[in-house]
């Protein structure tokens, strides 16, 4: 029986390698049959179970990256929004599903989700930004994604753009930085997107990670 696959897009951002390990982990933890695959190959995408985009950077530098590699965003349309395979946007790779990123200039981003990526605009300025370091998420339990958490997980950020969303309901967890709830796990259909790092997030993350594997979106709850 062939193990399935989690294939990690590489479009010369994020941080691979920890993804990579992070998953690995959970995989030798808990027995899984998975393997993990990094590429750079929209071919690949065909044979993926699982699809993780990550990403660091620029929002506009992130989203050139990816129109740079040879037929990925139409691999990644394929597999994600038609054939519906579970997909995972870690960073900004959660914030490129977004219709427009609004750093340094206006930029087009993938709009598989109505909405659009904002500077985050702290009335307290002795608050710095980028937003860097563990906070609390507060998850709403009743989707697959997030019922596993603990009270109040603690995740690990760095950015200074926040996802502002058009789309009711599609917000599982905020994270409060001042005096903005920055939306942190989001969700619709078969796809999932977290604004901070889960492979940087020691147990809570990992407990992500490992749901991400075991979910089986519904048509499509």
């Amino acid at each position: 029986m062939e193990k399935k696959q989690i294939t990690i897009i590489d479009y010369g951002s994020g941080n691979l390698r920890s993804v990579e390990k992070a998953f690995e982990k959970i995989i030798a933890e808990h027995n899984l049959d998975f393997e993990v695959f990094i590429t750079s190959n929209s071919a690949a995408l065909e044979g993926a179970s699982h699809i993780v985009l990550p990403g660091q950077g620029a929002f506009a530098d992130c989203m050139a990256g990816l129109k740079g590699v040879s037929g990925m965003i139409e691999a990644l349309e394929h597999q994600v929004l038609i054939n519906k395979k579970p997909f995972l946007g870690i960073c900004v790779g959660m914030q490129l599903l977004m219709e427009q990123g609004l750093e340094h200039g206006v930029y087009d981003g993938l709009s598989w989700l109505k909405g659009r990526v904002i500077p985050l605009a702290l009335s307290d300025k002795a608050l710095k930004i980028p937003h860097m370091g563990w906070n609390v998420v507060t998850c709403d339990t009743s989707h697959f994604m997030t019922k596993n958490q603990e009270s109040s997980p603690h995740f690990y950020f760095v950015h200074s753009f926040m996802v502002e969303s058009k789309e009711e309901n599609i917000v599982l967890g905020y994270a409060q930085y001042g005096d903005i709830s920055i939306p942190s796990i989001i969700a619709r259909d078969n796809i999932v997107g977290i604004q901070c790092h889960p492979e940087k997030s020691q147990e809570a993350g990992l407990q992500f990670l490992y749901d991400f594997l075991r979910w089986t979106p519904k048509q499509f709850a």
